[in-house]
């Protein structure tokens, strides 16, 4: 499978903001509105509808029951057609295209950040909120997921802004967050990410940590914000280069911290060291409740910030493949394939992190083999990749006539080039999360969230592929010619003559 990135395969982001993103979809005809459905149960149940189906559009959510009129929830906005222009491509890119597309841009910048901007005011700047005015409730924060039990989590599309107290970097990161009470929020961060190395660091010193959650960001800094940005790195420089201007960011009052200027919500407090709550539960990516509830830190609020008539962007983790799994899976996928070119791996054709392992858990790769050993090679150096290591489980290696993106294709490779004794390999002790429902209850409570990988090699065996059997398929000027005669029976036509 041959990847080839034309000149005119450039990103051409054409929004700053969430509102400027939704004329763009609108453009696509992939907005739909929704009038009059609550929080408590009725957002929720259409996320899960929607973010399962790939072709479903984005809904927008308003006159809320209890809430003003412009007080909205916008979800499944990673889907159909706008993937591609989120990420600012034409729709015409399939999946593994629109991935290649994404990788030629971001080598190019991933080296050369532009730094963001300060300026003294934004669109978020409309509305302060501050001492006993502080009501986080007074957005239209939804009930996720049935087995919640009622808690409300306004941090899904959101990502919390840290500054390392040693080396004086920003992170960006996605961590659900949930809301306790008017004042106080919660959110869970797994062991080895950068906000929570963050949060490790305040703890040791015994200072409060300072946190900015955005709430409604643009949805390219978003995906920035949920991807492995390099350790040191601020995602907000990455989002701008990506889009060839620098992110606008105000100073928080009370933190010194950067949040977009034209971000819908952005909540500003303090972690002190100790002040943990029950957190939880929650329906996780990986499809499962990883705990019932456990003690996380709590932030008190010192100021909120939002735009008249906000609106909450909701990314609610569902049960994989959904929503975070394609947009985790179009752009982990290039990363690895940039990471594994950087070890100096030979001739990787493809990559694909599927979104039925929630984009973590099964990753597939494709090389043309050159060297006994090169696949056994492709998968342990995948297996620990950055963009893949943490909770993954399976890596497949497979020829490049495999469409690594296409699953049913995957499974045929593993199936017909495969031999169970003797084509898999096994790495332990590699790095997971508490969320990973396979890892023991006895485990998890020494703290101990590590599993295994399987590497899989479902590659022709190098030593005698020229002799492997020859695959049932057309020739490709045959396949072409069977396309151009015939593609309208499965367009809908019911007669056609040659």
């Amino acid at each position: 499978m041959n990847i080839a990135i034309t000149d005119n395969r450039k990103a051409r982001v054409l929004y700053d903001d969430l509102r400027e993103w939704i004329v763009e979809a609108d453009k696509l005809g992939e907005l739909v509105r929704a009038n009059g459905y609550s929080w408590q149960d009725d957002i929720g149940m259409a996320a899960e509808l929607l973010q399962h189906d790939a072709a479903a559009p984005v809904a927008l959510f308003d006159n809320i029951p209890g809430y003003p009129k412009g007080f909205r929830v916008l979800t499944n906005f990673f889907g159909a057609r706008r993937q591609n222009m989120t990420l600012g491509f034409s729709p015409d890119l399939n999946k593994i295209e629109l991935s290649e597309a994404f990788l030629a841009d971001f080598q190019k910048i991933s080296d050369k950040p532009l730094p963001y901007q300060v300026v003294e005011t934004g669109p978020v700047m409309e509305n302060v909120i501050e001492g006993d005015a502080i009501d986080v409730t007074r957005f239209p924060t939804p009930v996720w997921h049935d087995r919640d039990e009622g808690r409300r989590y306004i941090g899904t599309g959101s990502f919390n802004v840290t500054r390392d107290p040693d080396e004086d970097w920003v992170n960006a990161g996605t961590y659900r967050v949930m809301i306790h009470d008017a004042k106080r929020l919660g959110f869970y961060i797994s062991p080895g990410k950068h906000g929570r190395i963050h949060r490790d660091k305040y703890q040791a010193l015994n200072k409060p940590m300072p946190v900015c959650i955005v709430i409604g960001g643009d949805p390219l800094t978003f995906l920035m914000a949920c991807t492995e940005v390099p350790y040191g790195i601020c995602e907000y420089e990455i989002a701008g280069a990506y889009r060839g201007r620098p992110q606008k960011v105000v100073l928080g009052k009370h933190t010194g911290l950067p949040y977009p200027a034209n971000a819908e919500i952005v909540i500003e407090g303090f972690v002190q060291p100790g002040n943990n709550m029950p957190e939880g539960p929650f329906g996780e990516w990986t499809g499962y409740y990883g705990s019932k509830m456990r003690s996380e830190p709590v932030l008190d609020i010192k100021a909120i910030y939002h735009r008249n008539d906000p609106i909450i962007l909701g990314c609610p983790p569902q049960r994989p493949p959904e929503e975070q799994a394609r947009y985790r899976a179009v752009m982990r996928s290039a990363l690895l394939k940039q990471e594994l070119k950087k070890t100096g791996l030979p001739d990787v054709v493809a990559t694909w992190c599927h979104e039925a392992g929630g984009s973590r858990q099964l990753t597939a790769v494709s090389i043309k083999q050159r060297y006994p050993g090169h696949a056994s090679q492709a998968g342990h150096l995948a297996a620990m990749c950055r963009s893949v290591a943490y909770a993954g489980k399976y890596v497949i290696v497979v020829d490049d006539d495999i469409d690594v993106s296409n699953l049913e294709e995957l499974m045929w490779a593993v199936c017909s080039r495969s031999d169970p004794a003797t084509s898999i390999d096994f790495i332990r002790n590699a790095w997971s999360t508490p969320l990973d429902p396979s890892i023991p209850p006895e485990r998890k409570a020494k703290g101990d969230f590590t599993n295994s990988r399987a590497i899989i090699d479902a590659c022709r065996p190098f030593h005698w592929k020229d002799q492997y059997p020859i695959v049932n398929m057309p020739m490709p000027e045959t396949a072409r010619r069977t396309k151009e005669m015939f593609s309208w029976m499965l367009d809908g036509s019911r007669e056609n003559t040659k």
